[in-house]
């Protein structure tokens, strides 16, 4: 994750050498459905946009809350990821519980720098309390953090990647898409560079 001398540029030069295509190609079956959320509630959708924008920020490119991964997870977990649905559930129910028990707010409320910090605490695995003692905080971590990626890094056409972010920031050719655009469903959210939730 949370490497911040790890630019996303730097990111992309690591990757490039075959993860990306790996990431672009994924799940290059899935049907394209329209729904508002398929799996996951608004609750646990605000929560892992916070998480999705900490994996992914914003830079000179919009970050993973923008690119609707979120959008991509929920549509996964309702097909692809159905394995996942309890973990996705219970995880982000735990991680709600601990950090208001250790800050009092929920994650999404607090700001850029103490979530940083609360997701590298989950990384290393140092949640302990009830649920994470037999459900280890960086597996949790760790598998929302490589659906992130997949989100962010894949076709459009998964739910996530919103507009082609990622194959225009990597500067990658891609398809113009005729037909409706899928995204309208999701129009509220409006990338602002400047604007506060967007700050560096």
């Amino acid at each position: 994750m949370v490497n911040r001398s790890l630019s996303r540029r730097e990111f992309v030069r690591l990757v490039t050498g075959g993860t990306t295509a790996l990431l672009i190609s994924f799940n290059t079956a899935c049907r394209n459905k329209i729904s508002k959320w398929h799996f996951l509630d608004e609750q646990e959708i605000t929560l892992l946009d916070a998480i999705a924008e900490q994996i992914i920020p914003t830079d000179d490119f919009p970050g993973g809350r923008w690119a609707n991964v979120s959008n991509f997870i929920d549509k996964q977990l309702d097909t692809y990821y159905r394995i996942h649905q309890t973990a996705y559930r219970e995880g982000l129910a735990a991680l709600e519980k601990t950090v208001i028990g250790m800050k009092g707010k929920k994650f999404e409320e607090l700001s850029f720098a103490e979530q940083t910090t609360l997701l590298m605490m989950m990384e290393s695995g140092e949640f302990r309390d009830n649920y994470w003692k037999d459900h280890p905080s960086a597996d949790f971590f760790d598998m929302v953090r490589q659906h992130s990626l997949q989100g962010y890094y894949g076709s459009p056409g998964h739910g996530g990647n919103r507009d082609y972010v990622s194959y225009r920031m990597l500067g990658l050719d891609y398809p113009n898409v005729i037909g409706q655009n899928r995204y309208k469903d999701l129009s509220w959210r409006i990338y602002n560079s400047k604007s506060p939730e967007y700050a560096k």
